[in-house]
């Protein structure tokens, strides 16, 4: 039986993992955490044999967790973040889940640990990195609600939480925006002030100090104001 331990500071993202490895036999989930200095706690009392370990957590980070732990527990990586996974090579994860987590990745992950217990190449890294995504999952009033790309117009901060601005609704999430800006894709979402991401696809017209999305004006800040010209094509 393996005895796996879940590190994650989203109670959402630890239920769904908990949820899939209850589903398969040969696993045994020894303990779900909350943080990294929950998960040292564990794994100085008893044998832990795979992580499932997110990485963007408070306080101590999933990558500096795993630099500190006996190399005999194997890693998975669970993170929305992609650009992670380079970093996750150096510690030699079995496997780098981005999420969210379908059951057939989980199962694949998990099959990787029985029956090869090798960490990731960098080949298949890149893999993972390079996955199409159109898609995100964010968490708003209780609910993991997923978000496709095409559907944002502006993304708003107010401090901690954020309004992801849709066609038809608003879904606010507690997120930062830096932390929501390096989910989206590049190509496609451009920061034009502190507390604004705006979809190139969704702007109608601009001037050397705003772009305009329907009937919204979203300030072109002056530290942001030569990336945005440059991009718009008026640099």
């Amino acid at each position: 039986m393996i005895k796996c331990l879940i590190v994650d500071d989203e109670p959402v993202a630890r239920e769904i993992i908990e949820s899939h490895l209850s589903k398969i036999e040969q696993v045994s989930v020894a303990g779900s955490c909350k943080s990294a200095l929950e998960a040292f706690q564990k794994v100085s009392t008893e044998p832990i044999d795979l992580i499932f370990l997110d990485i963007n957590m408070p306080e101590i980070s999933g990558l500096s967790f795993a630099k500190s732990i006996n190399k005999k527990t194997k890693i998975i990586f669970t993170t929305a973040y992609r650009e992670y996974a380079i970093d996750g090579f150096d510690l030699q994860a079995v496997d780098y889940l981005l999420k969210p987590i379908s059951f057939d990745r989980l199962l694949q992950s998990v099959n990787k640990f029985l029956n090869e217990n090798k960490p990731l190449s960098i080949k298949e890294i890149k893999e993972i990195v390079h996955e199409k995504s159109d898609s995100i999952f964010v968490r708003s009033d209780r609910k993991m609600i997923k978000i496709h790309f095409s559907e944002i117009r502006y993304i708003e901060s107010l401090s901690d939480y954020i309004k992801i601005h849709l066609a038809d609704k608003i879904v606010v999430t507690r997120e930062t925006i830096s932390n929501i800006e390096s989910k989206l894709p590049q190509k496609d979402f451009l920061r034009t002030h502190r507390s604004y991401i705006v979809s190139l696809n969704k702007i109608e017209s601009f001037t050397n100090e705003y772009v305009e999305i329907g009937n919204k004006q979203i300030s072109i800040s002056r530290s942001f104001k030569d990336a945005v010209l440059e991009r718009l094509g008026n640099g």
